[in-house]
């Protein structure tokens, strides 16, 4: 089946009224290194291909069962993390799930690329409630799903994409009326819920080609509360201005995990990723893009381990839930000055 959308050339009119594109390509804000082939580079790749300790765990994780959605929700907010960037957001009586990826590889190839690691429950799409509305971050492989699409394509009412990616939809059997694309700082609404399409620090592409699709972070203003869903970023003081925006938070969703020196602008080191939700403004960080994939040389439990000591440093309240597990966030912290009980479901050594 097809992985590649062969009219991806840019040719919409919408990409040249962008103020994020020239040249045929999408840009960042700030000036950004890229894999560029360096001697930092060079050895980097020879040491994900041949080197790095415990980067896959050596046993089958803790999960939920997703059967667990059968409850019905008794708050205004209920989240739940699957893994990487998948969550799945119960708000204002709409579900909405990001970056969707239940393919048991982040790769073009069925037999070859990253697999997913063994957890105690082998999560179904099907068991998933019905989703109202996917939200999509950019086409990388771990975060836009080709499988997981087809199968969410006439089981979802909207999408929302950054520019250039609802061609890929398209051409998978979502019906374009579905598909809303957005440039960075574009707004649009949908019963009830408010989207915006913000800026991150990174690329795009699907093989050879770069940078011919926008890639966003988005914000997801409901009732009461208030959501950050960033995709993947690099640290810059696009969070500080976007927190101005549209802050405060009540819950942002970043990135920590799948960093390396050699490509530290478009990936945050988990220090990065406290500071970046104390730029937005956030009440309750969850960190997302670690524990389902091996992207990177660093050991998998490293990124949430580094993420816990500096918000502990900086008094920030993150979560860490179980793969599969609801979370209702009143019901983690009562009171302003309550402290999250970690649950380290990570640590084997524990007996968890």
């Amino acid at each position: 089946m097809p992985q590649l959308c062969v009219s991806i050339e840019c040719q919409n009119n919408l990409f040249y009224k962008s103020i994020n594109y020239e040249n045929g390509k999408f840009h960042n804000l700030v000036s950004t290194k890229i894999g560029t082939m360096d001697k930092n580079m060079f050895n980097s790749m020879i040491d994900f291909m041949l080197g790095g300790s415990e980067r896959v765990p050596s046993f089958s994780l803790p999960a939920v069962d997703i059967g667990a959605y059968k409850r019905p929700i008794k708050e205004n907010l209920r989240v739940t993390w699957f893994g990487h960037s998948t969550c799945l957001i119960e708000i204002d009586g709409k579900v909405i799930i990001t970056d969707p990826m239940f393919s048991d590889r982040a790769s073009p190839l069925s037999f070859i690329g990253p697999k997913r690691f063994t957890t105690d429950v082998d999560f179904q799409i099907q068991d998933l409630p019905k989703i109202d509305i996917v939200v999509i971050s950019h086409d990388h492989y771990d975060h836009l799903d080709y499988d997981t699409i087809r199968y969410l394509r006439d089981k979802s009412e909207q999408f929302y994409v950054p520019l250039g990616v609802k061609q890929y939809l398209e051409s998978w059997g979502v019906s374009p009326e579905k598909v809303v694309e957005l440039d960075w700082w574009e707004e649009n609404s949908y019963n009830g819920l408010r989207f915006a399409a913000t800026p991150t620090r990174h690329f795009s592409g699907r093989g050879l080609r770069r940078d011919r699709t926008l890639w966003a972070s988005w914000v997801i203003i409901g009732t009461k509360q208030r959501l950050y869903f960033g995709g993947d970023s690099g640290y810059f003081d696009g969070f500080k201005k976007i927190g101005e925006k549209y802050g405060p938070f009540d819950l942002t969703m970043l990135e920590s995990g799948a960093y390396n020196n050699a490509w530290a602008d478009i990936h945050m080191m988990p220090e990065e990723t406290v500071q970046a939700h104390l730029d937005l403004d956030g009440e309750i960080l969850l960190p997302i893009h670690w524990g389902k994939f091996n992207l990177s040389l660093h050991p998998w439990r490293e990124p949430i381990e580094r993420l816990l000591a500096e918000a502990k440093i900086k008094g920030v309240r993150a979560i860490t839930p179980i793969q599969g597990e609801a979370i209702v966030l009143s019901e983690q912290y009562e009171t302003e000055t309550a402290q999250y009980v970690v649950n380290r479901w990570w640590d084997k050594s524990l007996g968890i």
